[in-house]
Order: structure tokens, then C-alpha cells, then sequence
């Protein structure tokens, strides 16, 4: 009898049916939201539970997070077209990080795949 390796799916999640091999049906709304609103809601209520317990952990509460977006979309409407320019040079510094780490990672699972 051979095992499953530990990287594998089971194949009930690869054919959209159930545990219990049921069909699950596939409407627009599961396909957007990626399974049923009611898991998708406990998903989020889980990890928003889980968010919010680290930012309060921190001392960063609700409502600095909410003046701060707000502070940082007035800023970028009041530079105008200089807010382009600032958000590209922050694109610009992300990707210098992102892109070599994405790469050496997809690198790395396409050679774990050959196997």
C-alpha cells in the first residue's frame, strides 16, 4: 500500500466535490469567494480574530490603522501627479526585494516538481 506524500492533495480537492464525494456545485459566488460564503465567512472571522489579537498585542488600535489610511489617501491626493511618482519609486523598492525572492522561489518548486 503506498502512502500519500505529505505535498499531496487529496483528490476530493482537486475535483470540487466533497469529502464525501458529492459534487459540490460551482456557482459564480463560490468560484469568486473560493468555496462556500459560510467557510469563507468562518475563514476570515477566524483570521481577523487572529489579526486583531496581534494588533492589540502591539498597542496599534483600530482607529489609528483607519487615520492613517486615511492620512496616507489624503497625502497622495494632494500630491497629485507627484503621488505617481512616489508610488513608482515605492513599486520600484519593493520589487528590487520581491521579484528575486518570487523567482528563487518558483526556482525552487519547479525543480521539486521534476521529481
Amino acid at each position: 500500500m503506498t502512502t500519500p506524500s505529505p505535498n499531496s492533495v487529496p483528490p476530493h480537492w482537486q475535483t470540487g466535490q466533497s469529502a464525501a464525494g458529492q459534487p459540490q456545485p460551482s456557482t459564480p459566488i463560490t468560484r469568486f469567494l473560493g468555496g462556500s460564503p459560510i467557510g469563507v465567512f468562518f475563514r476570515l472571522l477566524v483570521l481577523s480574530l487572529l489579526v486583531g489579537a496581534f494588533l492589540m498585542w502591539a498597542d496599534i488600535r483600530p482607529a489609528e490603522v483607519w487615520r492613517s489610511a486615511l492620512h496616507l489617501v489624503d497625502m497622495l491626493w494632494s500630491m497629485g501627479f507627484g503621488a505617481i511618482q512616489a508610488m513608482g519609486d515605492y513599486i520600484l523598492a519593493g520589487a528590487i526585494i520581491v521579484v528575486p525572492l518570487w523567482l528563487v522561489i518558483r526556482l525552487l518548486t519547479m525543480r521539486g516538481d521534476d521529481r
